[in-house]
């Protein structure tokens, strides 16, 4: 049973745009071998965080939505807490009106890009 989920990470403000991007890559990688179904990924870029976290007041958000099994975000989080380059992360199990909303989300905004 594949479950719907949605990661958010911080990367260090220090990274390089192509430091940015290969960490992007490793994560959606580790996510591809282990079986998920990519559905969404965004790119929300530099922003200020609420509150320093190793003593750093920003960092580069990405948001990734995939489909998986419940062990394959277990394998993820696991890369997310040995790379040094991630400052937070957060993965939520979307339940099914989450799912819609989101979904609803994704079409509104390539209307705009349109």
């Amino acid at each position: 049973m594949m479950n719907q989920y949605e990661t958010v990470f911080i990367m260090t403000p220090v990274l390089s745009d192509q430091q940015m991007k290969e960490t992007v890559e490793k994560f959606k990688g580790i996510l591809a071998a282990q079986g998920a179904e990519i559905i969404n990924e965004e790119s929300w870029g530099m922003k200020k965080m609420a509150y320093p976290i190793q003593k750093k007041s920003t960092g580069f958000y990405q948001l990734i939505e995939f489909k998986a099994e419940p062990q394959v975000v277990e394998k993820l989080e696991i890369g997310f807490r040995r790379d040094e380059r991630i400052i937070r992360f957060l993965t939520v199990k979307l339940e099914k009106y989450a799912a819609q909303y989101a979904e609803k989300r994704r079409n509104n905004k390539s209307n705009k890009e349109d």
